[in-house]
Parts: structure tokens; C-alpha cells; sequence
């Protein structure tokens, strides 16, 4: 049974992760359907790689790490990003009043004219809560450069939104 814990530890946390990863995709690729796909890729190497998690630590990282990975694959094949629909999006937040739905909105067109790099951490630290070091793990850079990143997105993405309806996120 001792081998068995471990599995099944992992799955769960899979499973319970699920969602995390849907959102975390649906905003890096910006489409659905390709967003779905890597979530399936994602998954698929988790599972046949599941002996590289190590049991008792955060999974968040290595799985964000993985699609990480293969979405930048995805790029590498040139296939250009789509933006989200306004109901694509709305799939992804809480139904929200006419009023939270135009900021929802003016939010994803900031995001999405902030530079991949910075847009990456942004999620990965804001949305995902992850910790400045899990990040840098998961995107393979140094602890500074998340913060740095991650500093530069906010202020860019505070002067888009100011922008877009004059109220800061």
C-alpha cells in the first residue's frame, strides 16, 4: 500500500487542480479549443511523469511548469494567439453585474497587450497565488527577474486600465 499513497495522493491533487489549470490556459493561449489541448497535454505528461512529483510538495509548480513547457512549444510553432470572447471569458469568472462584466472585459484587453513574459508572471504570482520562487521555478528564470516582471506588468497594466475607464484594477 505504501506505493499506492503516493499515487493516489497524486491524482487527487491533480483532479483538485483541474480548474487552476484550465484558467491558467484559457489565458495563455486565448482560445478555447487550444486552450483545452493544453490542458489534455499537460495532464497527459503529468500522468506518465507522475514518479518526478515529489510527494508532500506544492504540485502547482511542477504542473504550471509542464504547461508552461507546452505552451511555449505551442508558440515555438508559430500558431498565433487568439483573444478570448466576452462569453469565453465570462465562463471563466463568476457571473458578474453589467458593471464588473466592462471591467472584466477592459481587464482581459490590458492583459492581453501586456508582453507574454510579463502577462505569465502576472497570472502565475496574481491569479494562481503563487509564491515568487514556485514561478521562477515554473518559468525557469531567476527569483529576481519574477520580481522584476512582475513589478513592470503591474505598473503596465495599472496605466492600460487607467486607460480603459480611468480606475485602476
Amino acid at each position: 500500500m505504501g506505493e499506492l499513497e503516493p499515487e493516489r495522493q497524486f491524482h487527487r491533487l491533480l483532479l483538485d487542480n483541474l480548474a487552476r489549470l484550465r484558467r491558467y490556459a484559457r489565458v495563455l493561449e486565448r482560445n478555447a479549443a487550444h486552450a483545452d489541448d493544453l490542458v489534455q497535454d499537460t495532464l497527459e505528461s503529468a500522468w506518465r511523469n507522475w514518479r518526478q512529483w515529489r510527494p508532500g510538495s506544492d504540485i502547482r509548480p511542477w504542473l504550471f511548469g509542464i504547461m508552461h513547457n507546452r505552451h511555449v512549444d505551442h508558440v515555438r510553432r508559430n500558431r498565433p494567439p487568439c483573444e478570448l470572447s466576452g462569453e469565453e471569458w465570462t465562463q471563466l469568472a463568476v457571473p458578474p453585474a453589467h458593471e464588473r462584466e466592462l471591467r472584466l472585459r477592459d481587464l482581459d484587453r490590458a492583459i492581453s497587450r501586456l508582453p507574454e513574459e510579463q502577462r505569465e508572471v502576472l497570472l502565475l504570482v496574481v491569479v494562481e497565488e503563487m509564491r515568487y520562487q514556485d514561478a521562477a521555478k515554473t518559468l525557469g528564470l531567476a527569483v529576481g527577474t519574477v520580481m522584476s516582471r512582475l513589478h513592470r506588468g503591474r505598473e503596465r497594466l495599472r496605466q492600460l486600465m487607467v486607460e480603459y475607464g480611468g480606475a485602476e484594477p
